[in-house]
């Protein structure tokens, strides 16, 4: 299935492949997904939905296998503090439900910021706007086609 994320790459002549998977309700973690989709966690990236206590609504992409470090974030959004937004704030202001949240094609064009940990691989997993598929592409490319800045904003579980 084509999702609005796949065409917005299209529109863009950015290269991927969609791959399928069987979704689990009751699982719907990243760390789910790398499993059924045959990646390392550090390769499949979730996208996080947070509010700036400046420049408000913004996405933070981080590896599946690690938490968004809401402090290394506001720094680097040039916010005081950060922190992630309701569960049930997220389809409204992204269109997108959770286990399906991507930065390509939200609602609104918000500033997406990427873990540095993107450019270590040559093909990395993203959601594609769905719960059951993934989108494989080029760091470079998911960064061109989000205009995603790069910092450090992921780190271990504690």
């Amino acid at each position: 299935m084509k999702t609005n994320a796949a065409r917005i790459l299209d529109s863009l002549g950015i290269r991927y492949e969609l791959r399928d998977y069987e979704v689990d309700e009751e699982d719907l973690t990243a760390e789910s997904v790398a499993r059924k989709v045959g990646l390392p966690l550090e390769q499949v990236f979730k996208t996080l939905v947070a509010r700036g206590d400046r420049h408000g609504i913004l996405m933070a992409v981080v590896p599946a296998g690690q938490v968004l470090d809401l402090k290394a974030l506001a720094k680097v959004s040039e916010n005081r503090s950060v922190e992630t937004v309701a569960l049930k704030e997220v389809q409204p202001l992204t269109g997108y439900i959770r286990g399906g949240v991507t930065a390509l094609g939200a609602k609104k064009d918000y500033p997406v910021f990427v873990d540095e940990t993107i450019e270590l691989f040559d093909v990395v997993s993203v959601s594609a706007g769905v719960r059951g598929t993934q989108l494989f592409l080029s760091p470079a490319d998911y960064l061109r086609a989000t205009k995603g800045k790069i910092g450090a904003i992921a780190r271990d579980e504690a």
